[in-house]
């Protein structure tokens, strides 16, 4: 994907949206189909998601330049298991259809009969999706959707620095402001500081995007010197350069790994849970804007002055969501939040329980200033804002939502980190680690009630079960219990 195909590829939200009810609801009848060029894949009905175990996984992996594989507990045998498991495996036969002529190949590993194989190739999170490509294992950190994954996947195959070699390249790669961006000057491509660039490119690919030019005129107008690596963070107009050139593999990926969270980084549906984990002591800062709406517009700029006023301080971070990006999810996060989010908003969430207060504007008419927004993010890095201060005094125990949230926002809420995250009050589904949040991730969110009620009935039932259940311990003839 070039560089001008890549500023493409981030105006296409809607597609997500569009993708998921064709995969869900079907393909249109004839007649009410789009013109010729514009037709969505549909899937052909053809098996091409191998079940992976011990004695054929060496030929799968020699198979494909790229294999994408889903860790998954074996599904249990009620109805709505079943059919969970059946429509997760449709999102990759989709996919495999998609990526078909590319090389990439899809598979499933069972935790329970293909124990063996998941953990000779290091498959340690249940329900996470890994991709392997050479030496490289990179693990999946987007929603669990087809196109979402097939955009990934495409990026995979990229090579992992991308040149910029002219006028056009150099002022695509300019417009590139909502993410982390490197970019080096090296005399050509058999150069040992190059190849040390590109090791360390791989470390990050397809997450952080490294570029280089061996073009003197490109490296001029971006004032680099040779041998020297300028390290853009996301919003950010000016670069930092890598000290100490020429530099190592170890070094460069060193500096990456210290500044890569950025003041003002945006939620996007790729790298969602990525960004999310990367927490500040429990809460995020979260600001929603809708780029395209001219208040949200507005008010995206204030926010991108106040970074760029407070990029040295290491303790700010705030996470930027446009709502048009995750349609499934507003209606939850203005009832969990109690917002409006026709209107730009910015507050605090703690990733814990999903308790948040948001900054209030004097006048509904108008946005706050930087000066003011920058008091506010003071206040709250300080510790005079926080979610505790809306808390009643006898509030001793957390509050359940009401009525609870689908499995799939519960997870996105509660911080998704390597380990397993605990569930949210009044919830009674336990989260597993890591990918769980990816599987459910857009299966739930349109049967919300749904959800809310199956979730209150198996309360109910657990309930009552357990005011029937004996109060005794285990008899010594019982089997025994493995550990979890």
């Amino acid at each position: 994907m070039s560089t001008t195909d890549r500023m493409g590829a981030r105006v296409v939200p809607c597609l997500r949206l569009a993708l998921l009810l064709l995969l869900v609801l079907g393909t249109p009848q004839s007649g009410v189909q789009g013109e010729d060029g514009l037709d969505f894949p549909e899937y052909d009905g053809v098996d091409r998601v191998v079940n992976v175990n011990a004695k054929n996984y060496k030929n799968i992996f020699k198979k494909y330049e790229v294999l994408a594989l889903l860790y998954h507990e074996p599904p249990e045998d009620d109805k709505a298991s079943q059919r969970q498991f059946e429509m997760e495996e449709l999102i990759l036969e989709l996919a495999a259809q998609v990526l078909e002529d590319k090389g990439v190949g899809f598979g499933l590993v069972d935790s329970e009969k293909d124990a063996a194989v998941a953990k000779k190739l290091g498959l340690t999170e249940l329900d996470s999706v890994y991709v392997f490509k050479g030496d490289e294992v990179i693990e999946y950190d987007g929603e669990f959707s087809a196109d979402t994954l097939v955009e990934f996947l495409l990026d995979v195959l990229e090579d992992p620095v991308e040149l910029i070699e002219g006028e056009r390249e150099l002022q695509a790669f300019e417009n590139i402001e909502d993410e982390i961006k490197l970019i080096g000057y090296f005399k050509n491509k058999d150069s040992e500081h190059f190849k040390a660039y590109e090791d360390a490119a791989e470390e990050f690919h397809p997450y952080i995007p490294f570029f280089a030019t061996f073009d003197s005129k490109v490296a001029k107008k971006l004032t680099l010197k040779m041998n020297e690596i300028d390290f853009y963070e996301a919003f950010m107009e000016e670069p930092v350069t890598i000290p100490d050139k020429p530099n190592s593999e170890e070094e460069i990926v060193r500096f990456v790994e210290e500044h890569r969270r950025s003041t003002l980084r945006k939620l996007k549906p790729e790298s969602m849970y990525e960004t999310w984990e990367d927490d500040m002591d429990g809460i995020h800062i979260v600001a929603f804007a809708e780029e395209a709406d001219p208040d949200g517009y507005e008010f995206l700029e204030i926010l991108k002055s106040v970074a760029q006023d407070n990029t040295d301080n290491p303790d700010l971070s705030i996470i930027w969501i446009d709502p048009d990006d995750f349609p499934l999810l507003v209606p939850y996060w203005e009832k969990t939040f109690d917002i409006d989010l026709s209107a730009p908003q910015i507050g605090v969430v703690n990733v814990t329980d999903a308790d948040s207060i948001w900054m209030e504007m004097d006048n509904e008419e108008d946005l706050p200033s930087a000066e003011e927004l920058e008091d506010w993010l003071e206040d709250v890095l300080e510790g005079e804002i926080n979610t505790e201060d809306d808390d009643d005094d006898d509030d001793d125990e957390p509050q359940p939502l009401s009525p609870p949230p689908p499995r799939a926002l519960l997870l996105l809420l509660s911080p998704p980190c390597r380990s397993r995250p605990p569930p949210l009050p009044g919830s009674d589904i336990t989260a597993q680690p890591g990918g769980v949040r990816r599987r459910w991730a857009w299966a739930w969110a349109p049967r919300a009630e749904e959800a809310a009620a199956a979730a209150a009935e198996a309360a109910a039932a657990e309930e009552g079960a357990r005011e029937e259940a004996p109060d005794a311990g285990q008899e010594p003839g019982d089997p025994e219990v493995p550990a979890p």
